[in-house]
């Protein structure tokens, strides 16, 4: 059997995608998603994956990703997404110390996501998703903000 691939749209870009989408008619909700990246959340887990690992970070994801729908800065934003670190830090969960991970937010703000300015996502925002999370996202108890553009960063930490 003799088969070829044919992949006419893969060239695009994901500006170029959105505007054949819209042309297309397919409804906003699809076309302002944020980009996911292509290999899957395992990208955003630094170091060894693990189940636990997932875990943690879908739910991080899950509440940061809700705090910007809710607070309306979704559509503001290019992309978002949570990334858990490989550091482990001291941390005191009420009468206890823990040992556990660090989560960076990252979101930003493009035409075309060839370059990106960081979001300047209000204080108040990023002090209830970080209180959200480290509440309920068991191992992790401490959640810091990436500030970096791209260039010389890029969009995603792999």
């Amino acid at each position: 059997m003799h088969l070829s691939l044919i992949e006419p749209l893969r060239a695009l870009f994901k500006d170029e995608v959105r505007k054949v989408g819209r042309e297309l008619g397919i409804d906003e909700i699809f076309i302002g998603r944020h980009p996911f990246p292509g290999p899957g959340l395992g990208i955003r887990i630094l170091g060894a994956v693990s189940e636990e690992k997932v875990i943690m970070l879908q739910e991080a994801d899950a509440i940061y990703i809700q705090h910007l729908r809710d607070s309306g800065m979704y559509r503001q934003v290019w992309q978002a997404g949570a990334i858990l670190l490989p550091v482990q830090s001291v941390g005191v969960m009420g009468d206890e110390r823990t040992y556990e991970y660090t989560c960076a937010l990252r979101a930003v703000t493009s035409v075309d996501g060839m370059t990106a300015d960081w979001a300047h996502l209000p204080y108040d925002l990023l002090a209830r998703i970080s209180n959200d999370i480290i509440n309920r996202v068991r191992g992790i108890n401490r959640v810091v903000y990436d500030i970096s553009s791209k260039p010389p960063a890029t969009i995603e930490w792999e």
